[in-house]
């Protein structure tokens, strides 16, 4: 699931990139005339605009799914206090075990 995020992050990213590269695009041929040319640039815009939507909705739909997470871990830490101070020291151990070796 961590590499699903990550993937979804990446591809975020990239799309972002992607966006205002061609909106970069279309502001440089607003210029241009011609039939063919305006056409191009609605259905770019068109497109862009729809990815932008479905960017949103990734970004809500992560947001939202970081929040149950973190709402899950709330619980688990209110309804067993020990196991995760027993967690957290054993992670800390682990840490310092791995610190302490360089």
């Amino acid at each position: 699931m961590e590499t699903t995020e990550v993937t979804r992050e990446k591809l975020a990213a990239d799309m972002k990139v992607v966006i205002a590269d061609a909106e970069e695009l279309l502001r440089a041929t607003a210029a241009t005339a011609g039939e063919k040319a305006a056409a191009a640039r609605v259905k770019i815009q068109d497109s862009l605009d729809a990815a932008k939507v479905r960017l949103a909705q990734l970004s809500d739909a992560s947001a939202e799914r970081a929040k149950a997470a973190a709402r899950a871990t709330d619980d688990y830490v209110h309804d067993h206090p020990w196991h995760a101070v027993g967690i957290a020291a054993l992670i800390g151990l682990v840490i310092g075990t791995l610190i302490s070796r360089r």
